[in-house]
């Protein structure tokens, strides 16, 4: 008798079998590896998909609102036809009679369940077959032997299962019956407007909404009108200080202020200055004086999410580039699991975390930091730090090094091997003492006047504050910070010959001013999307929702999980809905893409709400961890498919046209100025997913 493991890829497949002692398991020409006492498969990715309406009745293929919303009873599958030699090879062993054990080895998470459980079923495999999940958090050779080790049985994960059945027939729900729909109501007037020979409206739970993110944000930045403002900025020895309202001011709560520290117009702002100004001599009196030390801790470490963002902003790439590179080191056993969404580490790992520090003492770049930390000892107190949290974790902990695999370096793409040094200095700073700054801020008053000198009921103040890095700590492995006359909290940078002027002030101490002027700012748009913060807005979609209780309900759901994201707009981007700038990695809608926006906007709105589509993954989570059953979840799903369906159907398709075009023509006619070139013509040959 043999056991049989099945992987997803057969990289993974000969990583098993070589960490089973199998050498050279290299071969494999006949799509598994086979031993005295074992067999190693895989599966190329998925080998079955969900059938096409049309082979549940050929009368399917025809749009037509007759046969619409289309709610199979029991959901068919079919083998992927460019992998059916693979799959007739995995049948063949899964249902040898010599069979012992099946090991489940795909990814761990609810798309590699589902992948197997497709096979397991399409093949049927006999349910007297025993058979283990094999859950990992990278691919080395003690990681996959603990794996097998400590194997459940695939029955333990069958709540998982069903939350991944759930998903693709959700999804395929959603996009067979939305898009036929919405295709049929309005397809022919979107041709008509655009001149095009064909057009499909493609919908779908988490793309439809993610268009919406992009599209309401650049409808934002277009609509913006910039405010000028006008501070006021007084001129002293070495440095400036800004004027603000606050309790004793003569401006507090005026009509004339633009917030707290500007004008909206110029003349008050030059009126003031003549206040401040009537009577000599002009200084101003410090009426505070505050010297501290500020703590800037580490950072947590890297989500899928939070490396493609980091990613897309440093070294310009896409979030699906992030994710084959992550996936990359993974398999490349550089590096653990990539689809996660925690920035913690688990209790069981934190008890051994030894060894990935001292792994790293053979990695160049960071060996000495990595020697610090295991001659310090300072990591064995990591387990009661904010680093390490079971309850944060739901599949997987944070990605990190494994400290192995190091021959693999040599084989990295240069942007693979800058991926790498970013995830192995975000983990060792986790064990290095936070960034220590010095601060002082100060506040100036002095007591204004009339124009004509007369005393003013008022006491205007100015704010001056600045740092200095006292102790680098964490940032000797992160990087130190660039340096600029003013970090992001608008602090002026603190020399040693500054730091040794203020330290002589003292609290009612008068400064003599060199001039006041006035500085005029803008206030600018909101930032578009960049194809990384994008990936964070959709993790974290709760933070778009206003209602406090539903946000509060949804905590910890985003929209689509880290492993499909980035798969969300690569097929916003194919579809033409949203344009992808390479070399910024920024994200905006195309016009085409803002016309099925409307589309759905005045059909199927929810579609674009964050805290809709936020619940229907808070829920598939609910179905994962057994507290919502499938039958709720299924009843639920199908109900909202059916009541928007039949709800679209019975709208004034005339009317409707007239509304959508009429309200979004001052859109379309600044897009068409913009948009570098006309969407093409999509296929009608599918359904969208």
């Amino acid at each position: 008798m043999k056991n049989l493991y099945i992987a997803e890829k057969p990289s993974v497949a000969r990583q098993f079998a070589e960490a089973l002692g199998v050498k050279n398991a290299g071969g494999g020409k006949d799509g598994f590896i086979e031993t005295a006492d074992s067999i190693f498969t895989w599966c190329v990715g998925h080998l079955v998909t969900m059938s096409y309406p049309h082979v549940y009745d050929e009368a399917l293929r025809r749009w037509d609102m007759a046969t619409i919303p289309f709610i199979p009873q029991t959901y068919k599958y079919e083998i992927i036809a460019n992998a059916k030699n693979q799959f007739n090879v995995v049948k063949r062993l899964l249902t040898r009679e010599d069979i012992a054990c099946i090991y489940v080895c795909t990814d761990s998470g609810r798309e590699g369940e589902y992948i197997y459980r497709l096979v397991d079923a399409m093949a049927q495999v006999p349910a007297s077959t025993p058979k283990k999940r094999v859950w990992i958090d990278s691919q080395t050779e003690e990681e996959i032997k603990r794996g097998i080790a400590e194997a459940k049985d695939l029955s333990a994960y069958d709540h998982l299962s069903d939350a991944a059945y759930l998903r693709a027939q959700e999804d395929y729900l959603m996009g067979i019956n939305f898009s036929r729909v919405l295709s049929l109501k309005y397809s022919y007037g979107i041709k008509q407007y655009l001149g095009l020979d064909k057009c499909v409206i493609a919908v779908g739970r988490v793309m439809t909404c993610v268009l919406g993110m992009i599209v309401k944000r650049e409808r934002e930045i277009r609509d913006f009108v910039p405010t000028p403002f006008y501070r006021v900025i007084a001129g002293l020895d070495g440095f400036e200080a800004e004027w603000r309202t606050c309790e004793t001011s003569a401006y507090l709560n005026s009509p004339l202020l633009y917030k707290e520290n500007g004008f909206l117009k110029e003349e008050s702002a030059r009126t003031l200055i003549r206040e401040l100004t009537a009577e000599p001599p002009v200084e101003l009196v410090l009426e505070k004086v505050e010297k501290k030390t500020e703590k800037k801790a580490p950072p947590m470490l890297y989500n899928l999410a939070e490396l493609q963002n980091d990613c897309s902003r440093l070294f310009k790439i896409s979030p699906s580039d992030t994710l084959a590179i992550a996936q990359e080191l993974y398999e490349k056993k550089l590096t653990t699991y990539p689809r996660t969404d925690a920035r913690v580490l688990s209790t069981a790992v934190a008890k051994v975390i030894g060894k990935n520090i001292s792994g790293l003492k053979n990695y160049a770049p960071v060996a000495s930091f990595a020697e610090n930390i295991m001659s310090q000892g300072g990591y064995k107190g990591i387990a009661k730090s904010k680093y390490v949290n079971d309850k944060q974790i739901t599949d997987h902990y944070a990605i990190i090094p494994t400290g192995q695999g190091f021959g693999a370096l040599n084989g990295l793409s240069p942007t693979a091997a800058k991926v790498y040094d970013l995830i192995a200095r975000r983990f060792l700073s986790i064990f290095y003492p936070a960034a220590e700054y010095e601060k002082v801020s100060l506040v100036l008053t002095r007591d204004i006047k009339t124009e004509q000198g007369e005393k003013k009921e008022g006491t205007e103040s100015f704010f001056a504050s600045f740092k200095r890095l006292k102790k680098p700590g964490y940032l000797q492995i992160a990087g130190m910070p660039k340096e600029t006359k003013k970090d992001e909290e608008g602090e002026a940078g603190l020399s040693e010959e500054r730091l040794a002027a203020l330290a002589k002030l003292k609290k009612g101490d008068k400064l003599p001013v060199a001039s006041f002027e006035v500085k005029e700012g803008e206030t600018t748009p909101p930032k578009r999307y960049s194809s990384g913060t994008l990936i964070l807005a959709m993790e974290n979609a709760g933070q778009l929702i206003e209602d406090e209780d539903l946000r509060a309900q949804i905590k910890g759901s985003g929209i689509g999980t880290s492993a499909t994201r980035d798969s969300i707009i690569t097929k916003l981007v194919d579809k033409q809905y949203i344009n992808l700038n390479k070399k910024t990695q920024i994200v905006t809608p195309t016009f085409l893409g803002e016309i099925i926006y409307d589309v759905v906007y005045y059909s199927i709105n929810s579609l674009l709400r964050a805290e809709m589509t936020a619940s229907w993954e808070k829920g598939l989570t609910g179905v994962a961890d057994g507290s919502i059953s499938k039958e709720e979840y299924t009843e639920k799903m199908n109900s909202f498919v059916v009541s928007n369906t039949n709800m679209v159907k019975g709208l004034s398709n005339q009317y409707q046209m007239t509304r959508l075009f009429d309200r979004t023509k001052p859109y379309y006619e600044k897009s068409k100025k913009t948009t570098a070139r006309k969407p093409k013509a999509e296929t009608a040959s599918a359904d969208a997913k």
